[in-house]
């Protein structure tokens, strides 16, 4: 696709519990972003239902994206391509979002791409509103650090949509591990928000909870950490004292936190990054944002608070990089639920 003056994209998501539709225009204005959470029906289980979160992606998929339309003032004819996240997430739910993408492609005769979703959530960091003037846009070669509920990954980027995977985890996600913790502390769901909220309270030199040692030096660990919170929970108990909530949050946080910035930080250094994108889900987390706005070596991205939990503008500003590079998908693709952003070997 030929690139023009305003190239104006909708992206679909609904790789998990959020069903979401957005406009972008050029790869970075949001004209409008919708989200329908299901995160309070999904509290309940302590964590995501597959056949309730598709179930609830049929409900909500249709008003979503006619409300991104109606936000945008603009109808499928003013559109000039659409994005969908085809993976990695749940089969059930990202097949809602994918066959809604391709009805409206085939009626409108539009162009399609499935985006990676975590390729979304690094162009998340190209985004702002509409209404708000652009900020420096990320320069290459540049670190990515991908942290979510299901991903901890590191990325060198040398240019727009090539991708080198340094590293990532072993065993648990960052986001992850979160969770779980939180689930051990007796927090809600989700885990993220809830440690980061009792651990405003704690002391986080209070434990000091192991890092891993790996053999591979941009890889992450989290088990080890985790397994450490567990047996100190169990021995509280066990001596019948009250559990030091905050204080184990907090130093559960902290560990997680110096092992994202320092092998980041690393990884900047060894291949002469000039910039750092920090994104996803745990980006949210605010002692990470002030771990890395607090260094003077490397410019950071972060995006804003409402672009780094699942969205479906991070999945129109990476489709717009598709489709100026003319990748576009044929109406035949399907969902790939595992699909790694940088394939193996």
């Amino acid at each position: 696709m030929a690139e023009k003056k305003q190239l104006r994209v909708l992206g679909v998501e609904s790789s998990c519990d959020e069903t979401a539709a957005a406009i972008v225009e050029n790869g970075r204005a949001i004209l409008s972003s919708v989200i329908a959470s299901q995160v309070d029906l999904h509290a309940q289980f302590g964590g995501v239902y597959p056949e309730l979160a598709s179930r609830e992606h049929v409900k909500a998929i249709y008003a979503t994206v006619n409300e991104a339309l109606q936000q945008a003032h603009l109808q499928l004819k003013d559109l000039d391509g659409i994005a969908v996240t085809r993976g990695p997430g749940l089969a059930g739910s990202l097949v809602v979002g994918v066959n809604m993408a391709k009805g409206l492609a085939m009626a409108a005769e539009l162009p399609i791409v499935g985006v990676n979703h975590l390729e979304g959530h690094i162009y998340s960091a190209w985004l702002h509103p509409a209404e708000n003037a652009p900020g420096p846009e990320p320069k290459f070669p540049l670190i990515a650090l991908l942290v979510s509920g299901g991903h901890t990954e590191l990325i060198l980027m040398r240019d727009h949509l090539q991708y080198q995977r340094l590293g990532g985890t072993v065993d648990d996600a960052a986001g992850e591990a979160f969770d779980k913790v939180a689930r051990l502390l007796n927090l809600p769901y989700p885990g993220g928000p809830s440690i980061q909220k009792a651990g405003m309270e704690g002391n986080p030199k209070a434990f000091n909870f192991p890092k891993a040692r790996l053999s591979e030096p941009y890889n992450f660990s989290f088990s080890g950490i985790k397994t450490a919170v567990l047996r100190t929970v169990e021995e509280f108990k066990s001596n019948k004292k009250e559990l030091p909530v905050a204080d184990l949050a907090a130093s559960f946080q902290a560990a997680v936190v110096g092992a994202l910035f320092e092998k980041t930080m690393a990884a900047a250094e060894e291949f002469k990054a000039r910039e750092i994108i920090v994104a996803g889900g745990v980006s949210a987390n605010k002692p990470l944002r002030e771990a890395f706005r607090s260094q003077t070596s490397y410019r950071v991205h972060i995006p804003a608070l409402s672009l780094c939990t699942d969205n479906a503008a991070m999945i129109a500003g990476a489709g717009y990089r598709h489709l100026v590079a003319g990748q576009v998908d044929a109406l035949d693709f399907d969902v790939l639920p595992n699909w790694p952003l940088v394939a193996a070997g």
